[in-house]
């Protein structure tokens, strides 16, 4: 069985994590919660421009988005991915949506979670489904 491991990094941007060891946690508490195991999981965060880029040359997508999240799950039930977080925009986000910076980036990795758990957002019931999801684990949290 592939062990569990979460990585947080930062490409070409001064951003550090803060309380990574709580994140980590909270993380695995969720892929449990949803009968999955946690593997190996990178969170790379970025600026609007890296993000763009791979947007553009993965996806096809000439737009700037707050998160894209590759699913390198190879075993059913084993959760494992890329996950690549714009800070811009989770910055941009934060005060669009009048919330804090903490809680947008919570919001947005645990978003990037439910990706990779099956959960798509893509049409109105299932945007709203993901919503509620977001927010029952947003609550969750206990830091």
């Amino acid at each position: 069985m592939a062990k569990e491991k979460i990585l947080f990094h930062s490409e070409g941007i001064p951003f550090v994590l803060k309380q990574k060891g709580e994140i980590r946690k909270w993380i695995k508490a969720t892929i449990e919660n949803e009968g999955q195991s946690c593997g190996e999981l990178s969170f790379i965060f970025c600026s609007d421009e890296y993000l763009l880029d791979i947007n553009i040359q993965y996806l096809n997508h000439d737009t700037f988005t707050d998160i894209i999240t590759f699913d390198n799950s190879e075993t059913e039930g084993l959760i494992e991915g890329d996950i690549f977080i714009s800070i811009d925009r989770i910055r941009d986000n934060a005060l669009q949506f009048k919330t804090s910076e903490r809680d947008e980036l919570h919001r947005v990795i645990i978003h990037g979670i439910l990706h990779l758990l099956g959960y798509k957002d893509k049409g109105k019931e299932l945007k709203a489904r993901m919503t509620i999801k977001e927010n029952q684990y947003l609550a969750s949290r206990t830091f």
